[in-house]
């Protein structure tokens, strides 16, 4: 090797040395998590309820050190417990028994890592620290005992044994073993999910937890001829088939809904007409929206009048059909050169008064003068309504099935009539400055189940 070459080697190692992410020395002692990609000192101290500050302290980091994934990090404020540590989201169905089983971790431990009094005090969505079992992964088979059947008899099915079934599930005898109960085994699932009543397979929220102005998307897996409802916070849940005892429903969470925990129910019709139910606490948390003051038209306030044109598009976006239109993700409903001038949620007060109201939608003005004016069906739909308004100016609603509304204000000009039947892309109306504006911009909005919703969460995602 010439001496050039031996001297560019050197310096390349040095360059690696000193640049390559290195782990820092831990300062503290307890238990240690793993960081994933994506991860944040902010984003682990709040998820384990520790303070950033001694997060730092006992890893001897500053606030603006760098993680990469695989970086092993201690958590203070765990005395006496030792392994790795990991969070998990409550899902339906989920208890502290059933978690416990899950992770293979006594309960005692779990509630002691989660400073939980109560089971009561787990709730849908919410973040739950668990150990991460020996084996590197949970157990993922549920089952449940039918009513009137033993634990000798699930095993003989689950073509297991009592003994393995009773240690797996921290049962001291087989005797304790209850129906509804969830369980867990080796290998393949009964497709009975745990802690659900036998007529409710599986249910799931797509995403949690909940937020103010997001969409709750309930997947729930039934017996054979099952009918399903439910309820939300305080909405009656619309469920729709899409596959055998596959059924789905969709709702929206009002942006003004306090942050905390609210009730979700499931009903299930038997064909016999007998029912059965499940309910569980769900978390609603924050969309974090920021304040602005607007200087509008006087006239445009007259309560009298908002009170009557709100109640008139209420009555539009209230039926609920049967017929889903999209299939596809919704699209942008202007062209890709576009500029928002408002965002979803941002709570407003107009001309000096009291931030009582919030912008149901989103906004998109005109960037340049030679910035285009169209307005396009963000998904296919039916329109129900064409009309001029006092507020809203040039409005048309778009009815996309399955409750989902799509509400298009302010328009200069409107190109469709009721009763049209629209494709995605298709030109529906022209950006304009009518109505209660402070310049031309297009005001979009989208209702799910009768609550206004961030419509940039169902840009390009599949929804269900």
């Amino acid at each position: 090797m010439t001496p050039h070459k031996l001297f560019s080697l050197l310096l390349l190692t040095l360059l690696l040395v000193f640049l390559v992410p290195q782990p820092a020395a831990a300062q503290g002692s307890g238990p240690v998590y793993i960081v994933q990609p994506g991860d944040t000192l902010w984003g682990i101290a709040k998820r384990f309820n520790i303070p950033l500050s001694e997060l730092m302290r006992a890893n001897g980091l500053t606030e603006n050190h760098t993680l990469f994934p695989g970086q092993r990090l201690i958590l203070p404020g765990f005395e006496g417990v030792s392994g790795i540590l990991t969070t998990e989201v409550v899902g339906l169905g989920d208890t502290l028994r059933s978690l416990a089983r899950r992770h293979q971790t006594p309960l005692p431990l779990l509630q002691r890592l989660n400073r939980l009094t109560s089971p009561s005090q787990l709730y849908v969505g919410a973040n739950v620290i668990v150990p991460r079992p020996d084996s590197g992964a949970p157990l993922t088979s549920t089952v449940t005992l039918a009513p009137n059947e033993t634990l000798l008899e699930l095993a003989v099915q689950l073509n297991s044994d009592v003994w393995t079934l009773a240690t797996l599930n921290h049962l001291t005898g087989s005797w304790l073993a209850l129906p509804g109960d969830p369980l867990y085994a080796l290998g393949q699932t009964d497709d009975r999910a745990g802690g659900l009543p036998p007529a409710l397979l599986h249910a799931q929220i797509k995403t949690l937890p909940l937020k103010q102005g997001g969409t709750a998307i309930l997947l729930v897996k039934t017996a054979p001829q099952v009918t399903l409802s439910g309820m939300l916070v305080d909405r009656p849940l619309r469920f729709f088939q899409t596959g055998q005892d596959q059924w789905v429903a969709l709702q929206g969470i009002h942006a003004l809904l306090e942050p905390g925990i609210y009730p979700i129910r499931l009903d299930a019709i038997l064909p016999d007409g007998s029912r059965q139910s499940y309910e569980q606490m769900v978390l609603v948390v924050s969309g974090n929206y920021p304040t602005t003051s607007l200087y509008v038209n006087q006239a445009t306030l007259d309560p009298a009048l908002n009170e009557a044109e709100s109640q008139r598009i209420l009555e539009v976006v209230s039926p609920v059909t049967p017929q889903k239109y999209w299939q596809e993700p919704f699209r942008l409903p202007v062209d890709s050169q576009y500029c928002i001038k408002d965002w979803f949620g941002v709570r407003r007060s107009y001309n000096n008064g009291l931030y009582t109201s919030f912008h149901g939608g989103v906004d998109y003005g005109i960037c340049s003068e030679k910035h285009p004016y169209d307005i396009y069906a963000p998904a296919p739909g039916v329109v129900v309504f064409a009309d001029r308004l006092a507020i809203r100016g040039g409005a048309t609603v778009i009815d996309h099935g399955w409750g989902i509304y799509g509400g298009f204000w302010h328009q200069e000009e409107i190109y469709v009539s009721v009763g049209e039947q629209v494709s995605a892309g298709q030109r529906i109306g022209k950006i304009g400055g009518t109505g209660r504006v402070t310049g031309p911009h297009l005001h979009w909005e989208l209702w799910v189940n009768g609550v206004q919703v961030d419509p940039l969460d169902w840009l390009n995602v599949s929804i269900p």
